[in-house]
């Protein structure tokens, strides 16, 4: 796919508009009680599901290989993570290496040095991609990857189509629509917000932040410091009090022998990166 053409841009335009329109439609419903309680736990579960996809399996996974799945859950992670319909996993996975590569430098992709509204969505409509060849190149080689990737449009659709053959077009609307404009913005939120707001604990050459919020609907990605400064930790919270859903679906995943090789960051390496002595 050619990311620089009118008719990519004209795809991304749609997939930004159509679910912010359709949620503008849902809160007048909901305003009106025209809304079932099953439309919102249907949107809530397509939710967890997709998003799961992103944080566990497009990131962690992925990305930067914090475990080695069981090829089962790898699939259904690389699916679930499509039917986000935040791109390809191959593309996504470029995007974000490139984004630590050059992280708040010219090259990233989506630093709020550019601005605020670039970092959370106006990158997209620039020539920004990351190149696979070089960013995800170990990836090429992966058949499965590779796979799930050109049949991205058809787990694109699969996520419409679900909610609606089960609850119809208010299905459709708030598992499909409402779900990809929430699982949106808050993917965007730690490319935005947690580059310029909250706290950092750990020094590293770029401007992340936690931002506990963003924690908590990201699934633990709000913990972006954390993150940056120990990039393979399969773990984003790194105390007890750091809620991060993520980790606790790879802890799980880990204790049923369908993940291994696990990458953990010890006391040593954190009191390492904050100056501090571990007792």
């Amino acid at each position: 796919m050619n990311y620089a053409s009118p008719q990519y841009k004209a795809l991304v335009l749609a997939v930004v508009v159509l679910p912010l329109l359709a949620t503008v439609l849902a809160i007048t419903l909901l305003w009106q009680r025209a809304v079932q309680p099953t439309d919102v736990i249907l949107m809530l579960i397509m939710y967890a599901l997709t998003a799961m996809g992103v944080t566990v399996g497009f990131h962690r996974m992925l990305t930067h290989r914090s475990f080695q799945p069981h090829p089962i859950v790898k699939f259904l992670f690389l699916v679930l993570g499509s039917m986000a319909i935040e791109g390809p996993p191959v593309q996504w996975a470029a995007t974000h290496t490139k984004h630590h590569a050059q992280a708040d430098r010219e090259g990233d992709p989506h630093s709020p040095a550019e601005g605020f509204f670039h970092a959370h969505i106006g990158w997209m409509f620039k020539d920004l991609e990351a190149d696979p060849q070089i960013y995800a190149r170990h990836l090429l080689n992966d058949r499965m990857v590779m796979f799930v990737s050109r049949t991205f449009f058809i787990w694109g659709t699969l996520s419409l189509l679900i909610p609606f053959l089960i609850g119809g077009w208010n299905g459709l609307l708030w598992g499909g629509l409402v779900r990809i404009f929430l699982t949106h913005h808050v993917t965007w939120s730690v490319n935005s917000i947690c580059h310029t707001f909250g706290k950092r604990e750990f020094e590293t050459p770029d401007r992340s932040r936690n931002e506990w919020l963003i924690g908590l609907l990201a699934f633990g990605e709000g913990w972006h410091n954390n993150h940056h400064a120990f990039p393979r930790s399969a773990f984003h919270g790194l105390h007890w009090w750091q809620v991060d859903f993520s980790s606790y679906i790879i802890w799980t995943l880990e204790r049923l022998k369908l993940v291994k090789n696990v990458y953990r960051v010890t006391p040593v390496m954190m009191a390492n990166r904050t100056g501090k002595r571990s007792a």
